[in-house]
């Protein structure tokens, strides 16, 4: 059976990947076979019924290979092994026996050729010998017992020596195209770590200068914990350096993202393309790229001589400009005044350098992939992605140089029709309006012909607006009237916009304090981020800026929910976090934690059991499905143990939701019961009324109903649960729980297409459920429900989902997830900028 596995293994491998080839082969069998039966009555003395038996056997295997679509799903998992046996059959099988009964000559020896070189492209080489063996041993076999003591053709035996002399030759050219393959892959594999290591080691290093310099800034610990306080000069050097290091974060974090749209090849979706002006978007790529220092930043200038609008996909146009900046800058040590300038004009953004330039035979490469210029630690991908964009974009990307006086980029892009500005301009003012109208906003600003400019932006969005030229004026109409929204500069007289904020989520004005806070400065990008989410604002936007930046900002604002509505509300609790998802207690252990609790966690029930032993735990939350004592075994036997902390409030953590599982959960013992992925508001409060010796309030559609039955298309729900990534944003951790969370759903997807492959149902069972919690802790709500609804009868009924092509849509729903989550996390640092 080791035998067998390992020779299944390779087949299943050599068909796994690239284009369908046994469909193929189904397909031009179906055809050869017909059309190689109706060629024999062009002949004299046709034999119509001679081999007719064989044929439609032959002819039943290759519409099975061509049929690979429509498969039962159920059946899918044999395809493979259904293909090994349909080509054993209709090739060495098949023309072996009908030569030997036909008595060999010149048509015999033709099919074996051609049989033969089929089977070598079909297969491995270990399988295109078993293959031959197995199929010729069979036809002799069965030749023997339809016609005992028959000599075998010796015109046959004749060409054996050349039959083999084609397998063996075939099959070493195959072998060392193999291992040329993974070779390349290697080098490939190689470059690309070394690029990553090679632009990762600035980041790094950034970040140690980072905190090495608040290490320096920090006064020395006092006496006792007493520390001395902290001079003004001390407070604005350590926002710069946390700035920095937060700066040098991003520039780790465009490198890995940039890499990973690379190397997987794909073009932007256009649906995802909006309508850009190159000049906005050339002077966010300026301002957000993480230069290596001041003097690099000063390098790089911009120079807008007409702007014009063209329709794509703003992060990877940024992506595109980060990779001409980097490439620019690369040589910005050895050529003291390298200088970069970015023009935006006539359909076209130009990025010309005055460095060393590239030799005129490097530049017909130039945009081939792992093609690089000489520069150590490059993977030669980034111009290779650029081409691929500024295609999809319509446009395109041309290189000219001349070695010693510099390089220019050209990007053409088509310009956006005037309607269609219009319309666009249109759309975004109305979804903003949508959300903006009658709304009360107050505009907090010491210049006059600011505030004229900003009301004028504002006026299409209907909004009730009020003004104040400094922080004071804004506290008295605070106190006065409640307001939505708050657009407040950071830089006034008398009282500030950051002491302003404070003051505000200080409570000096209760009926605003949560109020959502908008900066709106002309300070820069990285320190004022850090600033302003320090000083409890929601969101930024930069001075200058157009009306729709404006709209959008603030209807982005206003649709994410209010930070830290949870905090403190669960301020010296002792919570107890059981799951055996490390990835569920880290989102789940974080919104308890910012509501002030203090959260112990254990990856299984006897684990729980353990440290409630230990004692100092005020309740405890348990996932219902672990291994070893299950959430419902585990409460049972805290119940029944007799201990002091027998009685300790159980909330049950579960993404099964349905009548029987609920009751189960109230018989064991629990006093509250969540759905994941779990809400931060019920959450909190559902601890707290526990807490209080009250049962948790039901909440409406808490417990939502599900089909169990009919399918629920992931495109009826938005893919991400934007308002839950943004509390994560908030909380400092979505970049954390994306680099762990993306690979793992990727790995669970791998892994459930194992399970459906080998016919192993509770694998597949298990995949589901941690892909279910895990999906529903990332935001990803789409994939989250329609795993929930696969889930249902695979726990329930011990059955495979009824519908057909059921992994296939999984599968495609959890790449576009992935995209959209990875965009979602590019977006942040431009998006969550004044948080």
């Amino acid at each position: 059976m080791k035998l067998v596995r390992y020779f299944y293994r390779h087949f299943h491998d050599y068909h796994a990947y690239g284009p369908p080839r046994l469909k193929y082969m189904g397909w031009l069998g179906l055809a050869a076979f017909s059309a190689f039966y109706f060629i024999r009555f062009t002949r004299p003395n046709p034999q119509p019924l001679d081999d007719v038996e064989l044929r439609l056997l032959v002819l039943l295997a290759m519409a099975g290979l061509a049929a690979k679509d429509f498969w039962p799903e159920r059946l899918k998992p044999w395809y493979i092994p259904f293909a090994w046996f349909a080509i054993v059959l209709s090739l060495p099988f098949f023309t072996v026996f009908t030569a030997l009964e036909r008595g060999g000559g010149v048509p015999a020896i033709s099919n074996g050729f051609i049989a033969l070189c089929f089977t070598v492209m079909l297969t491995d080489w270990r399988n295109t010998f078993l293959m031959l063996v197995v199929g010729t041993l069979a036809a002799a076999g069965v030749y023997e017992l339809v016609d005992p003591g028959r000599p075998v053709p010796p015109d046959l035996l004749a060409q054996v020596p050349a039959y083999l002399v084609i397998a063996v030759g075939a099959n070493l050219f195959k072998f060392s195209t193999e291992q040329i393959e993974t070779e390349r892959k290697l080098r490939a594999t190689q470059a690309l770590a070394g690029s990553i290591a090679h632009e990762l080691r600035y980041p790094l290093a950034r970040i140690r200068h980072s905190l090495e310099g608040m290490q320096k800034v920090l006064p020395p610990p006092g006496a006792s914990g007493a520390m001395p306080p902290v001079p003004a000069p001390a407070v604005e050097a350590l926002y710069r350096h946390l700035a920095q290091g937060e700066q040098a974060i991003e520039r780790g974090l465009q490198v890995i993202s940039m890499t990973l749209d690379e190397v997987s090849a794909r073009p932007p979706d256009p649906a995802t393309f909006s309508v850009l002006s190159a000049a906005e978007v050339v002077g966010k790529a300026v301002d957000e790229y993480t230069y290596d220092s001041e003097e690099a930043r000063g390098r790089v200038s911009v120079n807008v001589a007409d702007d014009f609008e063209f329709r794509g996909d703003e992060t990877a146009f940024l992506f595109v400009l980060f990779n001409l900046i980097k490439n620019a800058l690369y040589y910005a040590g050895l050529q003291p005044r390298l200088h970069v300038r970015i023009t935006v004009g006539s359909g076209a953004v130009h990025v010309r350098d005055n460095g060393p330039g590239i030799p005129e035979q490097q530049l017909a490469q130039l945009f081939q992939p792992f093609r690089s210029t000489g520069k150590t630690g490059g993977t030669g991908l980034g111009l290779a992605y650029c081409q691929r964009v500024m295609k999809a974009f319509g446009g395109d990307i041309r290189c000219t140089s001349q070695p010693g006086e510099g390089t220019l980029f050209t990007l053409r892009l088509p310009p956006v029709p005037e309607a269609d500005r219009e319309a666009h301009r249109a759309q975004v003012l109305r979804e903003a309006r949508t959300v903006l109208a009658g709304r009360r906003l107050l505009l907090v600003e010491d210049d006059a012909a600011q505030r004229l400019t900003t009301r004028h932006k504002l006026r299409p969005l209907e909004l009730h607006v009020d003004e104040a030229v400094d922080g004071q004026r804004a506290l008295e109409l605070l106190a006065r009237h409640a307001y939505d929204l708050v657009l407040l500069d950071l830089t006034m007289p008398v009282l500030d916009g950051y002491q302003l904020a404070q003051r505000i989520r200080g409570g000096e004005v209760p009926a605003n304090r949560d109020v959502r806070i908008v900066a709106h400065t002309s300070e820069p990008v990285h320190v004022a981020r850090v600033k302003t989410q320090r000083a409890g604002m929601d969101g930024f936007v930069a001075k200058p800026c157009e009306a729709l930046a404006l709209a959008r900002g603030l209807q982005r604002v206003l649709q994410q929910r209010p930070p830290g509505a949870q905090a403190g509300q669960l301020r010296g609790a002792r919570l107890l976090l059981a799951d055996d998802s490390a990835f569920n207690r880290r989102a789940v252990g974080a919104w308890l934690r910012e509501a002030g609790a203090e959260v112990a966690e254990a990856d299984h029930g006897a684990a729980a059991l353990a440290r409630l032993q230990a004692g100092g735990i005020d309740a405890v939350l348990m996932d219902l499905n672990m291994p070893g004592l299950d959430g419902l075994e585990a409460a049972r036997a805290i119940r029944g143990s007799g201990q002091p902390w027998a009685g300790v409030p159980l909330v049950a953590l579960t993404a099964h939701s349905d009548a029987p599982t609920i009751e189960a959960a109230r018989r064991a013992g629990m006093d509250g019961f969540l759905v994941k992925p779990v809400d931060a508001a019920q959450l909190v409060e559902s601890v707290r009324h526990l807490l209080a010796g009250a049962r948790p309030v039901p909440r409406p559609g808490s417990l939502p109903p599900l089909p169990a039955v009919e399918p629920v298309a992931g495109d009826e729900l938005p893919l991400l649960n934007e308002g839950r990534l943004a509390g994560y944003q908030r909380l400092g951790m979505l970049d954390e729980l994306l680099a762990d969370y993306l690979p793992e759903i990727d790995r669970l997807v791998g892994v459930l297409g194992e399970a459906v492959r080998d016919g192993q149902l509770d694998a597949a069972r298990d995949a589901l459920h941690a892909l279910l919690g895990m999906s529903g802790e990332a935001g990803a709500q789409a994939l989250y429900r329609e795993v929930r609804r696969l889930y249902v009868p695979v726990l329930e009924e011990r059955r495979w989902p009824p519908e057909a092509g059921w992994l296939g849509r999984l599968q495609a729903l959890a790449t576009r997830t992935s995209d959209a989550l990875r965009a979602y996390a590019a977006r942040q640092p431009r998006e969550a900028a004044g948080r």
